[in-house]
């Protein structure tokens, strides 16, 4: 079986930012996203939890991506000009996929 380079890339931001974040997402091309709830962690400030939190609001979510790696750059771009203002961590790593042509 055929397997091919991508990169999996993984945005944890406050979930306020989301819609922004799947714009700057899909501005940059990307069609396939999946979004996941953050219900905790740790960080620079300590320890935090979603736990007794009445909204949304006070949350994370975590945007996970698959994308040819000359689709990275953009990518990138346009999500740093949305993480760089406020909470958030972007991380990048290499991964391999099955059926290329949907990426």
């Amino acid at each position: 079986m055929e397997q091919h380079d991508a990169k999996r890339v993984v945005i944890t931001i406050e979930t306020p930012m989301q819609r922004r974040l799947l714009a700057a997402i899909e501005e940059a091309g990307v069609t396939g996203y999946s979004i996941l709830p953050v219900i905790g962690g740790s960080g620079r400030s300590g320890p935090w939890s979603a736990e007794g939190q009445v909204g949304r609001a006070g949350g994370m979510v975590q945007v996970i991506c698959i994308i040819r790696p000359d689709r990275l750059d953009g990518l990138l771009d346009g999500v740093f000009a949305v993480v760089e203002r406020h909470i958030g961590v972007v991380t990048v790593t290499d991964c391999t996929v099955l059926r290329a042509e949907r990426f």
